[in-house]
């Protein structure tokens, strides 16, 4: 019984995450098929949608807060492109002190209210040498170290209802969407700066050394950050497609004798520099995704 008791605490419970849901749909008249999470610098995208209604973390009860600069702290309800949506403007993250399932609990709560397609967005730093800062790279896969050691967010109880015991990831990354990915930024003439990788998370705050970059780079990792894998495994694993795009924000440093240091700051400065080409192609990825539950408000 004891043993009961202990699985019941570890992970979000449904109920809880309906309570979540309930709130906010009884008070938004947005019904979202599209959520966006967006990465550090990047919640423009959330500015893009109309009919807003917005709701600070604070207000949202079970709701986590983010501390993270960079990360302003809502849910914004709109439309986009026709295509009701709902948008993380801040995101959070194991460093911050949260379980890894509480990083990731906002994706159930888009699952319960419709969402259907899922796009993530991160600022990266670049391992792959071919990388240049200010290219946005998409996720094809990635390498969850945390996971690895024992950090991942579906650890726990299973609950039938958001999906099986074992999800496969070796198509977390929908194979059509990144095809249609890469047909938009053609269209919209941003294939110079577009890069195809392998996307590892790592736990944070701190950032990498050089033999970590060096590491990383031999165990495949094209590009590195602190998120995103969370929510992609929970996307995954309640059957949320899921579109990834880092945007290369600084170059790693591998070389022991570099004076280069990453730092936030540079992070949230190239993010705001390169964010309108990053915004551009979500919004070309919406207005050519013509799969969404109803595309429209109900």
């Amino acid at each position: 019984m004891q043993m009961d008791e202990d699985l019941e605490e570890i992970g979000c419970k449904y109920e809880q995450v309906a309570e979540i849901s309930e709130f906010l749909l009884s008070r938004t008249k947005h019904r979202p098929h599209l959520g966006i999470i967006c990465g550090s610098g990047l919640g423009g995208l959330a500015d893009k949608l109309e009919e807003k209604d917005v709701f600070p973390y604070e207000i949202i009860p079970h709701f986590p807060v983010t501390t993270v600069i960079g990360h302003s702290g809502c849910l914004v309800f709109g439309t986009i492109k026709g295509v009701a949506a709902v948008c993380m403007k801040g995101r959070f993250h194991p460093y911050e002190g949260y379980p890894a399932w509480k990083c990731a609990m906002p994706v159930r709560v888009m699952k319960l209210m419709g969402v259907d397609t899922l796009i993530v967005t991160n600022a990266a730093g670049g391992i792959n040498p071919q990388f240049k800062v200010g290219d946005i790279m998409i996720i094809r896969d990635h390498i969850n170290f945390p996971g690895l050691g024992g950090s991942n967010p579906l650890i726990g109880r299973n609950d039938e209802r958001w999906g099986r015991r074992f999800p496969p990831l070796n198509k977390a990354y929908d194979p059509n969407l990144i095809k249609l990915v890469e047909r938009c930024a053609s269209e919209i003439n941003i294939t110079s700066i577009m890069r195809q990788g392998v996307y590892v998370m790592v736990g944070g705050p701190s950032y990498e050394t050089a033999a970590e970059i060096r590491a990383l780079h031999i165990l495949g990792a094209d590009a590195v950050g602190m998120s995103t894998v969370n929510e992609v495994i929970f996307a995954h694993h309640c059957n949320i497609k899921v579109i990834g795009l880092s945007l290369i924000t600084n170059k790693c440093v591998m070389n022991w004798d570099s004076n280069e240091e990453a730092n936030h700051e540079e992070v949230i400065s190239i993010a705001k520099k390169r964010a309108n080409d990053l915004e551009t192609l979500v919004l070309k990825i919406i207005e050519n995704y013509t799969h969404f539950g109803s595309a429209t408000n109900e």
